[in-house]
């Protein structure tokens, strides 16, 4: 059974200041909207500027949207800028923005190659750079979105797959360069998931996944939360699948 409650524990990240990236829509939207319903104040970051600005209005003083292409420093800059003036410090960063391009590698331009690592995988080292000097004397938590296909090779998908086991590499890297200051870093790999990105997947697609069907952003918002929160004080480095069972294998 799908559980999609948005309601979490209130108060688990009262006082928290998070920055939530591809917040406009799918699992980005369902992050800021959970983090919210714990406490936090969230900053609802995107390129989609209409959809990032209606989620901010939704969740009230809660939130505040910024324009925020990951890949470019100062767009961190003027982000990091916002979070300050509207809420202060911050404490949570989900980097969850991310392209797909989608093709064999000798038929994939690297032009295409280039930009897919330049968002998914350049943007999630900027976006660790952005906050470290906010965490360092406080401690926070930064939860990498990475994918399924960053756990086992996935056919046609060079270029994704290569950027989300970057985004796993670096989680890794960055959690024990930064583990001394009380900054967590941790990876979520999500299979299937029902946002624009998975658009036209059914769960007859997945019905030789342990769990046949397609997961749901409320299911991947849950599990930020909890790495966002101190429940998940002594985790660092960890990689958690929430995909259904997709890289276990198929079943019988």
């Amino acid at each position: 059974m799908t559980t999609t409650s948005t309601s979490g524990r209130a108060g688990r990240l009262e006082g928290k200041v998070a920055i939530v990236t591809g917040a406009a829509r799918g699992m980005g939207e369902a992050d800021a909207r959970r983090l919210v319903a714990e406490g936090a104040h969230v900053v609802v970051a995107d390129v989609l500027d209409d959809e990032g600005r209606q989620v901010a209005d939704a969740l009230g003083d809660a939130a505040v949207y910024v324009h925020l292409d990951v890949a470019d420093e100062t767009s961190w800059e003027h982000a990091m800028s916002v979070a300050h003036e509207r809420f202060g410090p911050v404490d949570v960063l989900v980097n969850n923005a991310g392209i797909l391009a989608q093709g064999p590698v000798d038929q994939t331009d690297p032009a295409t190659f280039r930009h897919v690592l330049d968002v998914n995988l350049t943007g999630v080292f900027l976006g660790i750079r952005a906050v470290v000097p906010d965490m360092r004397e406080r401690g926070g938590s930064i939860v990498n979105i990475s994918s399924a296909a960053g756990l086992v090779g996935m056919q046609g998908l060079g270029a994704y797959a290569s950027s989300k086991w970057g985004v796993r590499g670096l989680t890794k890297c960055a959690a024990l360069d930064l583990g001394r200051h009380g900054i967590r870093v941790n990876s979520i790999h999500p299979g299937a998931i029902r946002t624009p990105m998975a658009a036209g997947v059914t769960d007859a697609d997945l019905a030789h996944q342990a769990l046949p069907r397609v997961g749901e952003p409320d299911e991947i918002a849950a599990v930020v939360a909890f790495l966002a929160s101190d429940d998940a004080s002594d985790m660092t480095g960890a990689e958690l699948a929430v995909d259904g069972g997709m890289v276990l294998g198929a079943t019988a």
